[in-house]
């Protein structure tokens, strides 16, 4: 079983807590797209990241020096946005550690898909970036079927916790005999249920975190979430999507 999940837009630097790190397994296809947006003009940069002048200027300096070889941070500790905050992997246990690196994958437009304690360095490259780049027309041209080859496993079964920009990049290649269950976590407006992106990106960290401490590897089990206020709807669910309406 695997469990995919989406990067963070800002992202930290950490070479103190964790030493030997590995490198992505895709570091080839990273190269060429560290050459290609080296090779673009401050405007076309700036364009394609569709980023005020500052965060612009920052990832500009951030390519133009870039080595990934060196000073490389663990990505789970890298990234630093809602959905990590909440996972706390900070505070992870040795076992909670070997758990996300087993069955946990971070998917990127720049790296492809990462492990846990892969050793990446700080980027801006969105996957719906437009970015065309050795005859591919975008990132998802790019990439293809690259990350769903890598991210199945022989359960053929995928818990997502990604957004629709990233978890299209492994459903749109599914095979009849796989299992892809999508996570929603939604809550009660007036008799709609909503999924509000805060509180969804929360509880994805949140779920990750429950995973790791319960050691999961059924889909079963996860219908036990209970944190944050959610619980599981099976009046809602189906076999591929599994709803969690908060109280």
């Amino acid at each position: 079983m695997r469990i995919i999940i989406s990067p963070a837009k800002k992202m930290k630097t950490d070479t103190d807590t964790f030493s030997g790190l590995k490198l992505p397994v895709f570091l080839s296809e990273t190269e060429i797209l560290m050459k290609k947006i080296k090779s673009l003009s401050f405007s076309e940069a700036q364009k394609m990241w569709s980023c005020n002048d500052k965060i612009a200027e920052e990832n500009f300096s951030r390519f133009s020096d870039m080595d990934l070889k060196r000073c490389l941070t663990p990505a789970i500790l890298a990234y630093d946005g809602i959905q990590y905050t909440y996972m706390a992997p900070n505070v992870f246990e040795d076992g909670q550690f070997d758990y996300v690196q087993e069955h946990l994958r971070i998917l990127s437009g720049f790296y492809g898909v990462l492990k846990p304690m892969d050793g990446v360095v700080p980027y801006r490259l969105e996957m719906q970036a437009k970015l065309e780049v050795n005859g591919a027309k975008d990132l998802y041209d790019f990439w293809g079927d690259k990350l769903y080859r890598e991210v199945m496993d022989e359960s053929g079964v995928v818990i997502n916790l990604a957004s629709k920009e990233y978890s299209k990049c492994i459903s749109r290649f599914t095979l009849p005999d796989d299992r892809f269950i999508t996570c929603d976590f939604v809550e009660d407006d007036g008799g709609r249920l909503v999924q509000k992106g805060v509180y969804a990106k929360m509880a994805r960290g949140e779920m990750v975190r429950f995973m790791a401490e319960k050691n999961v590897t059924d889909p079963e089990e996860i219908k036990e979430f209970d944190r944050g206020g959610y619980a599981f709807s099976e009046e809602h669910s189906s076999e591929d999507r599994y709803v969690f309406i908060k109280n």
